[in-house]
């Protein structure tokens, strides 16, 4: 296993920002496409973003209208979410997500390794 660190996540008020970053503890691991999920109180983990090794190819969740923006340092294993225009219903922990595998999946299944999370909170 290797373990993914999540960092970034608080309490914002709606409207406002915030940065999420994930990194893999190991930097020498070889890990292809990186995903942000997350799970809100009472539901179930939906797809957020994901990015390819390059940082190239991203895919983003309809929902999210332009307002997440997803990055990544291939060199370093981090991978990035820059959170704008954030709402009450961004509410949730945002998990990090990995896999060796080059398909881009939107289904946590696709994914292989996981960070704790991090939790998110948009005050209205």
């Amino acid at each position: 296993q290797v373990p993914l660190i999540e960092s970034g996540g608080g309490l914002v008020q709606t409207g406002g920002s915030l940065r999420l970053s994930c990194a893999a503890s190991d930097r020498t691991f070889i890990i292809n496409i990186m995903a942000w999920f997350r799970q809100a109180p009472g539901k179930e983990r939906e797809f957020v973003a994901a990015i390819s090794a390059s940082g190239g190819i991203t895919e983003y969740a309809d929902f999210l209208e332009g307002r997440f923006t997803i990055s990544r340092d291939g060199a370093l294993n981090t991978m990035y979410l820059q959170m704008n225009n954030l709402q009450p219903e961004d509410t949730a922990t945002y998990y990090c997500a990995a896999v060796r595998s080059i398909t881009l999946g939107r289904t946590a299944d696709d994914y292989t390794y996981w960070g704790q999370g991090t939790q998110v909170t948009v005050s209205s």
